[in-house]
């Protein structure tokens, strides 16, 4: 008999809670709102909606939007205390940093609107829905002390002890986020890799991926299959990089130092991307031994070349040489010739992975700031990874140039019948560009058949004749 799982409940500040009932007001406009929690939308219960000062609303550590930065901070500082007003002013500063852009986009929103659908809060004032627009609001108040729409956010007030249906467990809280901030109209608003440590953080809370994607406006209707494969779709696009990066992490003995990875979306040396195409490079060719076989790749050697391939994802560019997260979607070609894999685990071998103590730390001894690490690691170790896998790639170029005819026709083959050659996943604005691709891969096929046909006709010919002679 399966044990029944009871959801762990989350704590209310009684304080906070008797502070949101004292200050809420009922002048919120709308004043109800039917929000997607537990069956109210199921049955169209529709919830009140109440004016907050806004100084007493705070922010969740839990928030998926600023999961990497949360994650970094509590590893390389201290646990944050959501109680806290220091520590709240540094969730603030997360929010406002991970998307200018959008961050920008949403001030201009709110002064010229005000906020337009109210927030969703618990009983002690933690927001669930509406972190981003309180983190705005509270700058603009800054700037408009005497705007009394900036004074004030609308929000939906979850149930607190006491109260119909009690308050939400931490599972229930994770599921709201889930539908309105990941799975929102069927678009994650998050960065991916904050995406990833969301989906994982809710994993470990206890919903399932087949919930989580049932909340997706994109999956309603879904059978089993289309479901399954999303659910692959989604441990390939997210959970197996986020191992990657969980592996990168130890080799260079940073567990748990997320922005070293990535800052979010405004990082455009952000190593995310490198884990994705690594991620699929593994699962595609490193764990498949008829593949191996192929590329001439024992097993044994594997780790030394993921070794090898965190230390180029580390340097993050190689001077002439393709994006470094195409030299991972590449790797295998580098390492299908003797020499060119000898110089991939060359670098494994040369590298090492962390720099001596005294090489981390200041003029006052105080640590170095990562960013600082990775300059001097990069100064040091540079000219070997460079080397190596430009070698590599020499390599493997040089091999290409030696391919007959016949092996780069089943290459071509090979790609068109590829089980990633699903055109139903090519965007709507692209379709146009592949078609005109279709049709040019059509016109050569016509040419290399008539082609072929022909020096097979005049080689036919060429027999009889010195047959007949």
């Amino acid at each position: 008999m399966s044990a029944i799982t009871k959801h762990a409940p989350r704590e209310i500040i009684e304080d906070f809670a008797k502070e949101i009932r004292e200050k809420r007001t009922s002048t919120a406009t709308p004043s109800k709102a039917v929000i997607n929690f537990r069956a109210n939308i199921l049955n169209n219960i529709e919830s009140e909606v109440f004016q907050i000062p806004i100084g007493i609303l705070r922010y969740r550590k839990d928030n998926g939007r600023i999961a990497s930065d949360v994650a970094d901070f509590e590893r390389s500082n201290r646990p944050l205390k959501e109680a806290y007003q220091e520590d709240q002013d540094i969730l603030a500063k997360f929010l406002y940093e991970k998307d200018p852009e959008k961050t920008k986009a949403l001030r201009l929103s709110i002064l010229h609107d005000g906020q337009r659908e109210p927030s969703i809060i618990t009983c002690d004032g933690f927001l669930i829905n509406g972190n981003r627009r309180k983190m705005v609001m509270d700058r603009l108040h800054a700037e408009h002390p005497q705007d009394d729409r900036l004074a004030f956010m609308k929000a939906v007030i979850l149930p607190g002890k006491g109260e119909q249906g009690g308050p939400p467990t931490l599972f229930e809280i994770e599921q709201i986020e889930n539908r309105y901030q990941l799975q929102s109209d069927g678009k994650s608003e998050y960065y991916g890799f904050d995406t990833a440590l969301s989906i994982r953080h809710k994993l470990r809370i206890g919903l399932s991926l087949r919930e989580l994607l049932l909340d997706d406006p994109r999956h309603v209707g879904a059978n089993d299959a289309e479901l399954k494969k999303a659910e692959l779709q989604v441990e390939r696009d997210y959970l197996k990089p986020l191992e990657c990066v969980d592996r990168y992490l130890k080799q260079f003995k940073r567990e748990g130092q997320y922005r070293t990875v990535s800052a979010g979306i405004t990082d455009h040396e952000g190593r995310w991307q490198a884990f994705i195409d690594y991620s699929n490079t593994l699962s595609r060719i490193f764990q498949n031994p008829a593949k191996l076989l192929e590329y001439g790749i024992e097993e044994d050697e594997i780790g030394a070349i993921e070794e090898a391939a965190f230390d180029v994802i580390r340097l993050r560019t190689i001077p002439d040489m393709p994006k470094v997260h195409a030299i991972m979607r590449d790797l295998p070609k580098y390492c299908s010739t003797k020499e060119g894999k000898k110089s991939i685990l060359k670098i494994a071998d040369e590298v090492e992975p962390t720099l001596p103590t005294s090489e981390c730390l200041d003029k006052s001894d105080n640590p170095l700031k990562p960013e600082d690490v990775d300059a001097k690691w990069a100064a040091k170790n540079k000219q070997a990874i460079i080397h190596h896998v430009k070698k590599a790639f020499v390599c493997h170029d040089t091999k290409k140039e030696r391919e007959t005819p016949l092996e780069l026709m089943e290459a071509a083959y090979k790609k068109l019948t590829h089980e990633d050659m699903e055109l139903s996943s090519i965007a709507a604005a692209d379709l146009g560009k592949a078609l005109k691709i279709a049709e040019k891969i059509k016109d050569a096929v016509n040419e290399l058949v008539r082609e072929i046909y022909q020096y097979q006709k005049a080689k036919m010919l060429d027999r009889l004749q010195r047959g007949g002679q």
